[in-house]
C-alpha cells in the first residue's frame, strides 16, 4: 500500500540559512514514525511543509496521496493534527468544539453528533460533553485535542509534542490511546522531546539536527548500532575528578555533565567493582536507551 506520507529532497531556507537541507523519509501505513531532534533542528518547519502551511524551496511531498503544496487542502482533509499548543475554542463546550471542528471537513452535524460521545469516551472524557473548556485540566484539554483530531476518521495523525507539560498519569493515558489507534490501523507521525515516549510508541524514527536527518531506523536497532550496551552513571562532587582519574581504565567512552559522569560500556562489572571502593560517589547502572543515542548524536549543549 502507498505510504501516507512521502518526503524526498525537502529543502527550505530563511534569510540565506538552510533550515531543512535535503531530507528524505516515508511512513509505513499502520505504524508510528518519530521525528526527533533538538530545538532548531528543523522539525517544525518540516511539519509545516508537509501540511502545506510553508512552501518548500525544493523537494517532493505526497501527503495522503496528494501532492503538497499543490493539493494541500485536499490532503489535510484526510488527516488529523494535534498541534504543539492547544487551540480549543474556550467559548464552546467540549462537544461543541468537536462539532464545529467537524464542519471544517465538510461533515454535516448529523454525521458528527453520533460520534461525539464515542470520541470523548475514547479520550477519557466520558460525561464531559457540556464541560466548559476553561474548567478542564491541561491533560483533559490535550486529550480533547486528540479526540478532535479524530473527528474526520483520518488515515494519518500528525502529533506535535502531544504530551509536553503533562503529568505522568496523563502522559501514560495518551500513550495507551495512541497504541489503541495503532492497533486499529491508524498511522502516526510523532514529534517529541521525550525519548522514552518515542521508544515506547515508534516502530521507526529519524533524528534531525541542523536541518539534516543524521540517522533513521527502528529504536532498538539504533540503540544496538549507535551506543554501547550499558551505562553507569556516577554522581557526586568528585564525579568529574573520578572520571578524569579512573573511568578511562574501564569505559570505552565517558561524558561528564555537571556532577555526573556517564560511562558507556559493554561490560559494567569492572567499573562497578572499582566504584564499590568510592563510597562518596553514587551510581546508577542501566541498559543504554534512545536518549543516550540522541545525546551522542546531537550533543549535550543547551539549544534555544
Amino acid at each position: 500500500m502507498n505510504s501516507p506520507l512521502q518526503v524526498r529532497g525537502l529543502r527550505k531556507s530563511y534569510d540565506g540559512r538552510e533550515v531543512i537541507a535535503g531530507i528524505d523519509f516515508s511512513l509505513v501505513r499502520g505504524e508510528c514514525f518519530g521525528l526527533l531532534g533538538p530545538n532548531g533542528a528543523g522539525k517544525t518547519t518540516t511539519l509545516r511543509c508537509c501540511l502545506g502551511l510553508t512552501a518548500p524551496d525544493a523537494g517532493d511531498i505526497v501527503l495522503a496521496g496528494e501532492p503538497v503544496p499543490l493539493r494541500a487542502r485536499e490532503a489535510r482533509a484526510k488527516i488529523g493534527v494535534v498541534p504543539q499548543f492547544d487551540n480549543l475554542d474556550p467559548d464552546f463546550t467540549a462537544a461543541e468544539n468537536l462539532l464545529v471542528y467537524g464542519r471544517y471537513f465538510g461533515l454535516r452535524d448529523a454525521e458528527i453528533r453520533p460520534k461525539i460521545a464515542g470520541l470523548l469516551e475514547f479520550a477519557g472524557l466520558g460525561g464531559k460533553e457540556d464541560a466548559n473548556i476553561r474548567t478542564l485540566s491541561g491533560g483533559m484539554k490535550r486529550r480533547l485535542t486528540l479526540a478532535r483530531a479524530l473527528v474526520n476518521d483520518p488515515e494519518l495523525l500528525i502529533l506535535d509534542e502531544p504530551t509536553t507539560g503533562l503529568d505522568p498519569q496523563a502522559r501514560h493515558l495518551i500513550w495507551e490511546r495512541l497504541k489503541r489507534l495503532l492497533a486499529q490501523g491508524k498511522t502516526i507521525l510523532l514529534t517529541t522531546h521525550f525519548m522514552d515516549e518515542a521508544e515506547r510508541l515508534c516502530q521507526h524514527l529519524a533524528i534531525m539536527d541542523a536541518g539534516r536527518i543524521i540517522v533513521q531506523g527502528a529504536p532498538r536497532e539504533l540503540i544496538r548500532a549507535q551506543i554501547e550496551l550499558q551505562v553507569v552513571e556516577v554522581y557526586g562532587e568528585d564525579a568529574p575528578g573520578w572520571a578524569a582519574r579512573e573511568a578511562g581504565k574501564f569505559s570505552q567512552r565517558v561524558e561528564v555533565s555537571g556532577e555526573t559522569a556517564f560511562c558507556y560500556v559493554d561490560e559494567a562489572a569492572p567499573v562497578l567493582a572499582q566504584l564499590a571502593g568510592e563510597p562518596q560517589l553514587r551510581t546508577l547502572h542501566r541498559p543504554a536507551n534512545l536518549e543516550d543515542v540522541f545525546l551522542k548524536l546531537t550533543g549535550r549543549e543547551l539549544r534555544d
